[in-house]
C-alpha cells in the first residue's frame, strides 16, 4: 500500500511539473490571459496588426505562421501580409516568386534575404504564395538607412527620383516624442556627439516611416494587414504605429509585443514590462534560430 501511495504521489508530481511547462502565453493589456482562439477572433476586427518578434526566437516565428493561418480562415482570406525583412526595391522579385515566375533559388540570388529567411520567413512567404495573398516588402533599402546614419537625413534629398520611391515621402519627421527614440538616445550615452545621435535616430525613423507608408499605400478596406517586424519597431505604440497614426488616426491597429521570461509559468514580468494590446510571453531559454 505504501509503495502504491509513493507511485501515485510521484505521478502527480510529474504531472504537475509537466503542466507548468509552457512554450508561450498571450496576455491582454490588462494582464489577463488570452487564448489563441480568442486572440485570432479579436485580431480579425483590426485593420492593421503588428506582430512584434525577437528575430531569433523559434516559437515567435512559429506563432506568426500559426496565427496568420488561423486569421486567414477567420477572415475568409481577407488578409494582406507585409514584413520588415523585405526591402521596397525587392518587391518585384518577391512578386515574381509569389506568382510562380521565380523559383526559390532565383529569389535568394536576386533579393537581399535575411540569413534566417529559410527557417523563419519562407514559411510565411510560401503561405502567401499558396493562398495567392499579397506580401508587401515594406522596409527602406538598408543602404539608404546607412547613409542617413552616416550623413544625416538631409542627404536623402540628393537621391534620384527613382531612388526616392523606395523611401517614405520626404521630408520625414523625426522627433524624440516618438516612443522608443528617447531610449535609443539614452543607449548611446551622454558623451555621444549630438549630431551622431540624431543621425542614428533618424536612420531608425527612415525605416519606421517607410514601413508605415508602405502599409498605408497597400491597405485595403475590409482586409487585415498583418505586419511582421522586430519588436522595437512597434513596442509601446511607437515606431511604425506612431507614424501611421500621424497620417491616418482612424485606422484600427493592434500591436502584439513580445517579452522573455524566466518564470516557467510565463506570468507577466514584474520589471521592464510595458504592455500593448496583446503581449506574448516566451521562455528566455527558448530555442534560438541563430
Amino acid at each position: 500500500m505504501k509503495n502504491i501511495f509513493i507511485v501515485m504521489l510521484l505521478a502527480g508530481f510529474c504531472s504537475l511539473n509537466a503542466q507548468n511547462l509552457k512554450a508561450f502565453q498571450f496576455y491582454d493589456k490588462k494582464g489577463k490571459e488570452v487564448s489563441t482562439d480568442k486572440l485570432v477572433k479579436e485580431l480579425a476586427d483590426y485593420d492593421v496588426v503588428f506582430f512584434g518578434e525577437n528575430h531569433n526566437s523559434s516559437i515567435n516565428h512559429w506563432l506568426q505562421l500559426k496565427i496568420t493561418e488561423a486569421l486567414y480562415e477567420k477572415k475568409n482570406g481577407q488578409l494582406i501580409l507585409g514584413a520588415e525583412m523585405f526591402e521596397r526595391d525587392n518587391q518585384s522579385q518577391l512578386n515574381q516568386y509569389l506568382n510562380g515566375k521565380l523559383d526559390a533559388k532565383t529569389l535568394k540570388d536576386s533579393a537581399r534575404l535575411w540569413n534566417n529567411y529559410a527557417t523563419d520567413y519562407k514559411p510565411l512567404v510560401d503561405f502567401a504564395k499558396d493562398k495567392k495573398l499579397n506580401f508587401i516588402a515594406t522596409n527602406i533599402p538598408r543602404r539608404y538607412a546607412s547613409q542617413t546614419a552616416k550623413e544625416g537625413l538631409e542627404s536623402l534629398n540628393k537621391l534620384t527620383e527613382k531612388e526616392k520611391t523606395y523611401i517614405a515621402r520626404l521630408p520625414i519627421k523625426v522627433t524624440l516624442d516618438t516612443p522608443g527614440y528617447p531610449e535609443m538616445k539614452a543607449m548611446m550615452g551622454d558623451h555621444a556627439e549630438g549630431t551622431k545621435v540624431m543621425n542614428f535616430i533618424s536612420a531608425q525613423a527612415t525605416k519606421d516611416a517607410t514601413m508605415a507608408e508602405s502599409i498605408l499605400d497597400n491597405f485595403k478596406t475590409g482586409k487585415t494587414f498583418i505586419h511582421y517586424n522586430g519588436n522595437y519597431h512597434s513596442k509601446e505604440f511607437g515606431g511604425i504605429y506612431w507614424y501611421i497614426k500621424q497620417k491616418n488616426p482612424h485606422l484600427k491597429m493592434a500591436v502584439i509585443s513580445v517579452f522573455e521570461s524566466e518564470d516557467p509559468e510565463l506570468k507577466v514580468p514584474a520589471k521592464e514590462y510595458v504592455p500593448t494590446d496583446f503581449n506574448l510571453i516566451i521562455p528566455g531559454d527558448m530555442t534560438k534560430t541563430f
